[in-house]
């Protein structure tokens, strides 16, 4: 599947949730690049994208749970497992990922 359009890139201040196809996803700015990964918390699905960011670690605003936005990798308890990325480019000011 090709990259298509999810949002603009002011729109990321410097988070965004995003609905699309089917798929709850998390932008997020950081140091000047915008990084994907699955919105709902590996935990118990706690939308990521309202937790805190703290330089590129997502911290999950149920149970603090924490998530490196880079890579997925899960940083801290409760949650055990990684968190899904998504490939994304920006061009001019929109906001691309690949959902694939």
């Amino acid at each position: 599947m090709p990259f298509e359009k999810v949002a603009i890139l002011e729109e990321i201040n410097p988070t965004k949730q995003v609905s699309f196809k089917g798929k709850e996803l998390a932008l997020f700015l950081v140091e000047g690049k915008i990084y994907c990964i699955g919105n709902n918390c590996t935990h118990v699905g706690g939308p990521l994208a309202e937790g805190d960011l703290n330089s590129n670690i997502i911290t999950c605003p149920w149970h603090s749970a924490q998530f490196d936005v880079t890579t997925g990798k899960a940083l801290r308890l409760p949650a055990q497992s990684d968190i899904r990325t998504y490939p994304v480019k920006v061009e001019n000011n929109d906001v691309y990922v690949n959902i694939d």
